[in-house]
């Protein structure tokens, strides 16, 4: 397989991450790369960006590898991935940095580290009905409480400052970093009409609120945030009106984006997957992964990143890896 640049040509059967609009609010740089196999037909499409930091030109994905044919294994994934490395090699890129969490690989490259990780997905080609029945009974309960109580459920990017405040206080709760409210805004506003920003209010107070860039292809939790006690049941009412949207928009899946795999007994990673989880999604399993094209300067990546948050999430999760011994 080989790797090579492509026009992008985005359409709403595709993910929301692949589209230009999106990708040059997040990147110095962006593109797609193309895997063509040795009858040079197109087999599959990897997106891409460059963030340019300190002098280090970093590759992330948004997204993972779009399959263009069903039957793409996973031994010619890997040799695209491996000639993908060659290419951000080649444009003088200096390290692979691990993917945004909506972004679960089937594999990785040679040379990467890579960790186990996966997403739970609710697949949307069902009546209401159905996916209200997929609930847990603690959910289902804790959704009529809020419902009887006057929870309202509100949409619109009017609520995107308050959406940011709401999230970013929800890092800080768990020392996690978050954008400033210039990159938070330009990633709404190149979105368009493909995000949405939607909060659950009490009695006149906004209890949380979710950030949900979408696609025919998908919709994608990917931000989220409340105060510190919301009203019981606020937030699993704002999911379940979402999901009831995006159903009823004709979107194909509602990602949760991202969780770790056999998360430690108690830990807030375990309580975030039992919350997702008690929706009746799906668990899809892969890898995140990250690879060094530069050596020096990934150890500057390294370094930083082990000062600022204690390492990254392929640095925390890849003892899994090792422990399985799995690699594809």
């Amino acid at each position: 397989m080989i790797a090579a640049p492509i026009e992008i040509d985005w359409h709403s059967n595709l993910s929301i991450y692949a589209s230009e609009n999106f990708l040059k609010t997040v990147g110095d740089e962006y593109g797609w790369l193309g895997g063509t196999d040795d009858s040079r037909k197109l087999r599959c499409i990897l997106p891409y960006t460059i963030v340019r930091k300190a002098m280090i030109r970093m590759v992330r994905f948004r997204v993972e590898t779009i399959l263009l044919d069903e039957a793409f294994r996973v031994e010619e994934e890997r040799s695209f991935l491996d000639s993908a490395v060659k290419y951000f090699k080649s444009i003088g890129a200096d390290i692979i940095i691990p993917a945004t969490t909506n972004t679960i690989f089937r594999t990785y490259p040679i040379g990467a580290i890579a960790a186990p990780y996966g997403t739970l997905i609710i697949d949307l080609d069902r009546d209401e009905e159905t996916l209200f029945d997929n609930l847990s009974s603690s959910h289902r309960r804790k959704i009529r409480l809020a419902t009887k109580a006057g929870v309202k459920i509100l949409a619109g990017l009017k609520y995107a400052e308050i959406a940011y405040t709401l999230v970013r206080d929800t890092f800080k709760r768990s020392s996690i970093p978050f954008m400033n409210y210039a990159a938070f805004r330009r990633m709404v506003d190149g979105l368009e009409e493909n995000i949405k920003i939607m909060v659950a209010e009490y009695r006149g107070v906004i209890q949380g609120c979710v950030v949900i860039p979408f696609s025919g292809y998908s919709a994608y939790y990917v931000y989220g945030g409340s105060i510190p006690e919301p009203e019981t049941g606020s937030m699993n009412l704002l999911h379940w009106e979402a999901i009831r949207l995006f159903q009823s928009q004709g979107v194909k899946r509602y990602d949760f984006c991202g969780v770790r795999i056999d998360p430690e007994r108690g830990s807030k990673q375990e309580g975030l997957m039992a919350f997702k989880e008690r929706f009746g999604p799906r668990l899809v399993q892969g890898f995140m992964w990250k690879c060094s094209l530069k050596p020096l300067k990934s150890r500057i990546y390294s370094l930083a990143v082990s000062i600022l948050r204690g390492g990254d999430i392929v640095d925390a999760e890849r003892h899994k890896l090792k422990a399985s011994g799995s690699l594809s």
